[in-house]
């Protein structure tokens, strides 16, 4: 009996340890943490508002005019002979929108020869220009600038203030590879004129102006401007011959230039080229009779127009000291009808000789 049970127990150990190697273990899922993967930070730059900075420019110049070819005693041709012209000129852009101009000339004669006494080739002339740029005109191309000018005149004592609404239609223009509108502008005015002694000596402007600029090919350039002006004096003018008072004129003013420069020779920061300009500067119409003739210019009023034609050929040698500053000296001879300018015979105009020396710094 034992003998049995020993049997059955050992048969039911053999058993368990059978199932026990036949057991196939669950196996245990080790959840990992998952891995972070840093990426490159990726920096985003913002790009800055362009700050703007205050900037401008500086000119100073003395220029020298000669003797008028065929001049006499009685300075016929031209009135202003061997004479000196100081000029300082700049300009500040103050903001974005907002800039000033200012240029101050003085004449000074270097020959107070008693016949010399017409002239006016003594006194000074002050003028400062103000700018404010009101930007596009709604969903157009058109760009609004206000300009304010004062200016003074030592030599007929007369000051001068005057307002522009400047609309400048240069988008709307000639732009391709032969032409090139720099400015296109269109500018009502209004501008008070008034003597030292603030009498009735004075004179209100109402009119529009145009200005405009184009460049061209190979260098050149020309400005063309028109003045549509109606004058109402304070003092009735003599017009006609001195046969008639009126207290009001029309006068239509144009201008034309034409400029060159051509590079003649460089090398590193000095360079001289040859320069032209020339035109009508200007030819003016009046309404009523105001200018004298040819042969007795001390006529008022017998003819409703004159006019003024130049040509000024030169050379000019610059030197770049830095990046803003440059020094320039030039030489040349202007060819004009002067005073005669109602003559439209070439036999009538003269060479007066000129040089000039200057330099010009920005900032």
């Amino acid at each position: 009996m034992k003998k049995s049970i020993l049997l059955l127990g050992a048969f039911l150990a053999t058993v368990a340890i059978a199932q026990a190697k036949e057991i196939i273990p669950v196996p245990v899922v080790v959840e990992e943490e998952p891995v972070e993967i840093v990426e490159n930070d990726i920096i985003l730059v913002q790009e800055q508002p362009e700050v703007f900075k205050p900037n401008g420019s500086l000119d100073l110049q003395y220029r020298y005019y000669g003797e008028t070819e065929g001049k006499d005693r009685a300075n016929a041709w031209n009135p202003n002979n061997d004479y000196s012209r100081t000029q300082i000129k700049g300009n500040i852009n103050m903001t974005k929108n907002q800039s000033l101009e200012f240029r101050v000339r003085d004449y000074n004669s270097l020959n107070e020869h008693p016949m010399m006494a017409g002239s006016n080739n003594n006194g000074t002339e002050s003028r400062v220009r103000y700018f404010y740029d009101h930007g596009k005109l709604g969903d157009s191309k058109v760009d609004l600038r206000s300009r304010v000018q004062y200016k003074n005149k030592t030599v007929n004592k007369t000051q001068n203030v005057q307002y522009q609404a400047r609309f400048n239609f240069a988008d709307y223009m000639f732009n391709n590879d032969f032409v090139k509108t720099d400015y296109f502008e269109i500018a009502p005015t209004y501008g008070y004129t008034w003597g030292s002694n603030n009498s009735s000596n004075y004179e209100n402007k109402l009119g529009v102006n145009l200005y405009s600029y184009f460049t061209l090919p190979l260098n050149f350039s020309t400005e063309f401007n028109l003045y549509a002006t109606e004058h109402f004096f304070g003092r009735d003018q003599l017009f006609n011959d001195g046969m008639n008072a009126k207290d009001k004129n029309l006068t239509l003013d144009m201008e034309f230039y034409i400029y060159n420069t051509t590079n003649l020779y460089k090398n590193g920061g000095f360079a001289v080229d040859f320069g032209f300009e020339g035109g009508y500067d200007p030819y003016t119409w009046s309404q009523e009779k105001q200018f004298g003739t040819p042969k007795n210019t001390s006529v008022l009023g017998t003819d409703k127009d004159k006019y003024s034609l130049y040509a000024l050929p030169y050379v000019q040698a610059n030197y770049a000291i830095t990046d803003n500053m440059s020094v320039y000296a030039a030489a040349g001879a202007e060819y004009r009808n002067w005073t005669i300018d109602s003559n439209k015979s070439a036999s009538t105009w003269r060479w007066q000789p000129t040089v000039w020396a200057g330099f010009k710094t920005t900032f």
